[in-house]
């Protein structure tokens, strides 16, 4: 059997689908092949490649683990599958690590490379995809705050998300529903109210009589 070229490996990935045939040719000009042993990384969660990575053979994982070390599987990726889009993107590291399951055959094509398949409205496109990035990375913490974090860390975590900074004070402007905190954090509303009590007992948050939310400092 021929070995496929770097264009027809191009041709086979859903991603570059659309792609004209100069397109998907300087695409393939400027890839690179690379086979990833069992457990190897792809990418770590909080560091940068400035890569994209299109799996074509294998599988891998994505995870994200706690400081104890315990790990959250997020998604397994197949064959056609790509990573490090939303750090290409946003040009932030990476919110998880991809760890090889098996033995993985992946196609590599940097920064400059990605950036030519960007329609010509490249400013708007990039702002509206930088939007969705932002979601998506939203959606990341809030998975692993529910795999990984009991109530009271998951009710911390989203009064934080929530706090903007006024004179080195994070303050919550608007008035905290503890039904709404119960369905971001996924548990009852007695539940949060029990946590949210608590919390201002210990000092960590104090309600005004406005509704707003002050957090200490050590409540990080």
């Amino acid at each position: 059997m021929a070995m496929l070229s770097n264009l027809d490996l191009i041709r086979r990935v859903p991603l570059f689908s659309l792609l004209t045939n100069d397109q998907a040719q300087g695409i393939a000009d400027n890839v690179v092949k690379r086979r990833y042993r069992r457990g190897e990384i792809l990418v770590e969660h909080g560091r940068k490649t400035n890569a994209l990575y299109i799996l074509l053979t294998g599988r891998a994982r994505v995870l994200t683990a706690d400081s104890r070390g315990r790990e959250v599987i997020l998604a397994v990726l197949q064959p056609g599958d790509y990573v490090g889009e939303m750090s290409l993107i946003d040009n932030e590291p990476h919110s998880a690590t991809v760890r090889a399951e098996i033995q993985t055959d992946a196609l590599i094509l940097g920064r400059a490379e990605f950036a030519r398949c960007i329609p010509e409205n490249s400013s708007l496109s990039y702002a509206i995809m930088r939007g969705l990035v932002q979601r998506l990375r939203g959606a990341d913490r809030q998975i692993e705050s529910l795999a990984l974090l009991d109530v009271y860390g998951r009710v911390a975590r989203s009064l934080l998300e929530m706090a903007e900074v006024v004179n080195d004070t994070r303050i919550i402007r608007n008035k905290v529903s503890r039904q709404d905190l119960a369905k971001v954090v996924g548990a009852s509303r007695e539940m949060v109210s029990r946590v949210m009590k608590d919390l201002e007992e210990r000092g960590m948050i104090e309600t005004q009589e406005n509704g707003w939310v002050i957090l200490k400092q050590h409540l990080n």
